[in-house]
């Protein structure tokens, strides 16, 4: 199984992997990016050891409505959210096994942990109103 990449066509995947409860791993990129090109691959085969979670490849030009005003700063950009909950918004080395293991961090922790740590710092709280993958499909759709 290979990561879904986002098209209007299919935001309801994704709005329902998130209304599921399920862990959703995307990673924000863009085509021209040769960096994402290359990290593209490892980004799938991580969607298919980890078939449970719903992993999404956006492209921010081509997604450009959804994306807004987000701060990308360099590629790849990876957001991690369960339920309404941001549990990382940020830029990664392009390399799976950290994905991998930023993953599992976020995965041991209780919804009660992980609304604490959303709300532990400024940069945390701003994640969970500018990054919030359900509310950025609400306002596009």
């Amino acid at each position: 199984m290979s990561s879904l990449f986002l098209v209007p066509d299919n935001f309801s995947q994704l709005s329902a992997a998130l209304a599921s409860g399920r862990w959703v791993v995307a990673c924000l990129c863009a085509a021209w990016c040769d960096v994402c090109k290359q990290y593209r691959p490892g980004f799938d085969a991580l969607a298919a050891q980890y078939p449970q979670h719903q992993f999404v490849w956006i492209d921010i030009e081509d997604q450009a409505d959804l994306v807004g005003d987000l701060d990308v700063e360099n590629f790849p950009t990876i957001l991690i959210q369960k339920d309404d909950i941001v549990a990382f918004y940020g830029t990664m080395m392009p390399e799976p096994r950290l994905i991998a293991r930023m993953m599992e961090a976020q995965l041991t922790r209780s919804e009660d942990e992980l609304r604490r740590e959303a709300s532990s710092t400024p940069e945390r709280q701003k994640w969970q109103t500018e990054c919030n993958l359900i509310a950025r499909l609400d306002e596009v759709s």
